[in-house]
């Protein structure tokens, strides 16, 4: 039996990142810093207590300090497939530190780890609570990533996740007509919560949000999505170059869309979160869920 082609090129993501790495990620991610931002505060609704937190595609790691006050007793890791981005983290952690004395006592540094998401180096049930801002539409399938985050999460604890939905780059994909993909494959909110029950997740809570970036060219926001790593790496995309007549006429597309002088690129934002609940077997065999989340409702 052969198995499919996978439909993103992950080579191509490593490539991405450690480019994005070395060309100054964190000055451009911008987005990426608001939607961590806003999956903060969804936690403010949450009483939870890991002893562990689990960063699941930290990148540089920009969320770690932000998660490590917030969970002061608790072991805060952090994972990425791109060892360039976990390098520039260390870098920047390195820096400060050496910048700001004082937080050499006052900041808890985090453990940062190279790791695929479909193998993590954790024991089952370790971990409290997974954090994934914006890493889940690099992956060919999310669902054995999804069971892999089931496998390591303890008896109670929490996945909070973030990606990008269907809607994003709408504008940039309606600017080319060439025949090849130019963004990621994003997939629906209801198709994250039913894979979610799919791999034994309890309760699924997922809902969307709209941002609008806007540019005054659209050379600037390929250069961020270069920068950022956020170019498109699907097998079908265009692997050439681009005529000049070809791009003249995406431009022209684009700018259909301009408002009051700048470009708009939508991003769809997926928010989830969801819970491991305790299993437990009938003489059947038949898997019983037994869960209830009021317990951990501030």
């Amino acid at each position: 039996m052969s198995v499919p082609a996978p439909f993103v090129d992950s080579r191509q993501v490593r490539r991405n990142f450690a480019r994005a790495a070395a060309s100054g990620y964190d000055a451009v991610a911008v987005l990426q810093r608001e939607v961590g931002s806003r999956m903060l505060e969804r936690l403010d609704y949450v009483k939870i207590e890991p002893e562990r937190v689990l960063d699941l595609g930290c990148g540089t790691g920009a969320s770690l300090g932000a998660l490590s006050e917030r969970y002061a007793k608790s072991q805060v890791l952090g994972t990425d497939v791109s060892e360039a981005m976990l390098q520039a983290g260390r870098k920047e952690n390195s820096r400060l530190r050496w910048l700001l004395p004082f937080l050499r006592a006052s900041r808890k540094s985090s453990a940062l780890v190279a790791a695929d998401t479909l193998a993590l180096p954790f024991t089952s049930g370790s971990v409290g609570l997974i954090w994934s801002n914006l890493m889940l539409h690099w992956l060919d399938d999310p669902v054995p990533a999804f069971r892999e985050m089931h496998r390591v999460l303890n008896v109670g604890g929490l996945l909070m996740f973030s990606t990008f939905g269907p809607d994003t780059l709408k504008e940039l994909r309606a600017s080319f007509s060439d025949g090849y993909v130019h963004t990621q494959r994003f997939a629906d909110m209801h198709d994250y919560g039913d894979m979610l029950l799919a791999c034994g997740f309890a309760d699924p809570v997922m809902d969307v949000d709209v941002l609008t970036m806007t540019y005054s060219r659209i050379d600037d926001l390929f250069r961020d999505l270069r920068q950022s790593g956020a170019g498109c790496a699907m097998q079908a995309r265009r692997h050439g170059l681009m005529g000049r007549s070809a791009w003249h006429a995406v431009r022209a597309e684009y700018e259909k869309f301009i408002r009051e002088g700048r470009l708009p690129a939508t991003f769809e934002i997926v928010y989830g979160h969801a819970w491991k609940a305790q299993t437990r077997k009938t003489a059947d065999g038949s898997t019983i869920v037994r869960f209830d989340p009021k317990q951990r409702l501030r």
